[in-house]
């Protein structure tokens, strides 16, 4: 072949190649960002997420989520206010890792908490927010819906606070009910509120009921040692005699530690996690 046909040649070849990566540039700049394909993401936490990493997720087989509420309260002298979020946000982290192809939806802070007026409960003391129960329902319906929406069939609600645990398994009822025929079922995972292990770990180390309390003392304080160690100072507790009155703790919290606490949670972790398996296999 001539020289001069052996360049044109080459050119030719050339401009083939240029002309078929610029093709895909092209269809890369046009294409839909929802055929794109993106690597799943490595938490389980929807909030830190994109809408294409939950797609994903999704396709790939997270179908459960778990909907974890909290509560702002106030939790004695001596731990703050916003105690269940810190301790439930960690303990669905875990609970979705446990086990396995779970996604979890961000802390629902605002619960139930007692009356306005004349105000009872938690709502007795200065930085508690409380919804009325009903409110509280509707957010948890409303949430649940945008998860079905997603795609997710099998959706848990997870609460740290008792007063939300009625709503919560009314919703998961009634959703349960209205959603059977499309394959998708929300349940309560009270596995994980339920603190008689807790309790029987307790009474074996020593300690009585009395000791032990229901409100911002051993238990949960020391969870919250081992979760947020910053949201717990117990040089600020002072004795009290009268249920919630003066300081709002239902007995001494001093003996709280951070490894207790973690021992403490991991219990609930687990049964959570037991619970959601034993769930799961019946689908």
């Amino acid at each position: 072949m001539p020289e001069w046909q052996s360049i044109v040649s080459f050119a030719r070849q050339h401009r083939r190649a240029g002309l078929r990566l610029a093709g895909v540039a092209f269809l890369c700049a046009v294409i839909p960002a929802q055929l794109m394909p993106a690597p799943l993401p490595n938490g389980v936490a929807i909030e830190d997420m994109t809408w294409v990493d939950v797609r994903n997720a999704i396709g790939a087989g997270y179908r459960t989520v778990i909907i974890p509420t909290g509560g702002l309260e106030q939790n004695g002298p001596h731990m703050i206010i916003g105690k269940h979020d810190y301790i439930v946000r960690e303990a669905a982290n875990r609970i979705a890792k446990t086990v396995g192809h779970i996604l979890v939806a961000p802390v629902v802070p605002f619960v139930p908490e007692g009356n306005y007026d004349p105000p009872t409960g938690h709502m007795q003391y200065p930085g508690t927010i409380g919804l009325p129960e009903p409110v509280f329902a509707n957010v948890l319906e409303g949430i649940a819906r945008s998860l079905k929406v997603a795609g997710f069939t099998t959706i848990c609600f997870i609460g740290d606070h008792g007063q939300s645990q009625p709503a919560q398994a009314a919703i998961a009822k009634k959703l349960s009910e209205e959603w059977s025929k499309d394959g998708v079922r929300v349940a309560q995972i009270d596995a994980y509120y339920d603190d008689r292990a807790q309790v029987a770990r307790l009474l074996k180390q020593g300690l009585t009921i009395e000791q032990i309390g229901q409100h911002a003392s051993i238990i949960d304080t020391s969870e919250m040692m081992s979760v947020a160690p910053d949201g717990v100072d117990l040089s600020r507790y002072r004795s009290m005699t009268f249920g919630m009155a003066p300081n709002g703790a239902t007995a001494d919290p001093r003996s709280a530690n951070a490894k207790l606490g973690a021992e403490l949670l991991e219990i609930r972790v687990a049964a959570a996690a037991a619970q959601i398996k034993a769930l799961q296999a019946t689908q």
